[in-house]
């Protein structure tokens, strides 16, 4: 069942054999991660396959006319796909040999379900003691949550995510991305990855408990540290910095762009290029600590400036000077942007659009050679 040679042989995780008991999104991203890195990642999809196959508009249509949502593209390319029912003896036997004979098992199903199929870590490691095996919940293995149910949107709230995101006297909102989600997939196969070296010391597997919540809390950085040193919650922002100003999104003649001058030398650059060289001498804008002070002040005397400013004019000059800055791209402009294409950040797999996994190797390369697999494709 496991291929027989590796589907690139020069991409880092060749060879490395993954089985996937997992579906929706945090634990098929994970798995599409290794799948780019060259691992054989085998998705093990219930008869009625994996939902997000249906999970349209929009959909994706293949070249024989069979259609699968977009969605579930995003997180599933070049894996291989069987069908099993756990309840059916044949098939959860089927299974159990993958998983005798795999070196990471990766599951998203909440807590303690696979151990009624046998296919939880302790049964599994039993045969294979090299096992590495990742479960995704959303609130792991222990704790007073650990059997309840994770889905992303309760995670951004629960974690703080939403309190730190929207204007200050707006409703929290969530990220316009499954943040929580995405976050523990990309967290996951870090501990894999993590547990995969140490195998190689110690010559055991082990298992690898992810939680989304445990990952989106571990996401609040400097903002954790803000309440854990003076003990008050960081305030609800818009797209102002805590500690750093100017520092937003300003008009310009046709749009809006960022601009980030996150030192004195970049402030002072700015006010130069705007032709506010007055403002240089003043004492109140003079520091990082006094431009937060009066940033009010100091974001409208930019953001009259800026407003003369065509926006390739700006951003063209900022780039020359050195000041960060940008344009506020929708999904179109993106993937129009010269620096994208220019990475090859878009791929097309028989058809079927796609984002590469955003790792660039100077000895190794990505496994691109096929794109999601139908129900039950395996080979």
């Amino acid at each position: 069942m496991w291929l027989d040679e590796p589907r690139n042989p020069n991409a880092p995780l060749a060879g490395l054999k993954v089985l996937e008991l997992a579906r929706v999104l945090a634990g098929p991203w994970a798995g599409q991660i290794l799948a780019d890195l060259g691992a054989d990642v085998i998705k093990v999809e219930s008869p009625d396959g994996d939902g997000t196959r249906k999970w349209g508009p929009p959909w994706v249509e293949r070249a024989n006319g069979e259609r699968e949502a977009a969605y579930y593209h995003a997180t599933n390319r070049g894996k291989r796909s069987i069908v099993a029912d756990f309840k059916d003896e044949d098939d959860l036997g089927r299974v159990c040999d993958l998983a005798t004979s795999a070196d990471v098992v990766l599951e998203n199903f909440k807590t303690g379900t696979l151990a009624k199929f046998g296919l939880d870590y302790a049964s599994l490691a039993k045969a294979n003691p090299r096992l590495v095996y990742c479960s995704i919940t959303g609130f792991g293995q222990t704790g007073p949550r650990a059997h309840e149910a994770g889905y992303d949107f309760v995670i951004q709230a629960m974690s703080g995510f939403m309190a730190l995101t929207g204007e200050p006297q707006g409703q929290p909102m969530k990220m316009g991305i499954s943040i929580s989600d995405l976050t523990c997939g990309l967290y996951s196969v870090i501990g894999i990855q993590a547990a995969l070296a140490m195998r190689e010391r110690t010559g055991r597997g082990q298992l690898v408990d992810m939680a989304l919540l445990d990952c989106s809390v571990g996401l609040l950085a400097s903002q954790a540290l803000h309440f854990l040193t003076i003990g008050e919650n960081p305030p609800r922002m818009g797209n102002e910095h805590a500690q750093v100003s100017a520092y937003g999104v300003f008009p310009v003649v046709d749009g809006e762009v960022v601009l980030a001058p996150a030192n004195d030398g970049l402030f002072r650059r700015l006010l130069s290029l705007l032709g506010r060289e007055d403002l240089l001498g003043e004492e109140k804008f003079a520091t990082n600590e006094g431009r937060l002070a009066n940033r009010a002040e100091l974001d409208a005397i930019i953001a009259a400036e800026t407003c003369k400013w065509q926006m390739d004019e700006l951003l063209a000059d900022c780039a020359e000077d050195g000041i960060p800055a940008g344009r506020v791209n929708a999904i179109d402009a993106v993937f129009a942007e010269a620096q994208v294409k220019a990475r090859g950040l878009r791929v097309d797999l028989d058809g079927i659009p796609g984002v590469r996994s955003p790792f660039t190797f100077s000895e190794a390369e990505l496994a691109l050679d096929h794109p999601s697999p139908r129900k039950g494709e395996h080979g």
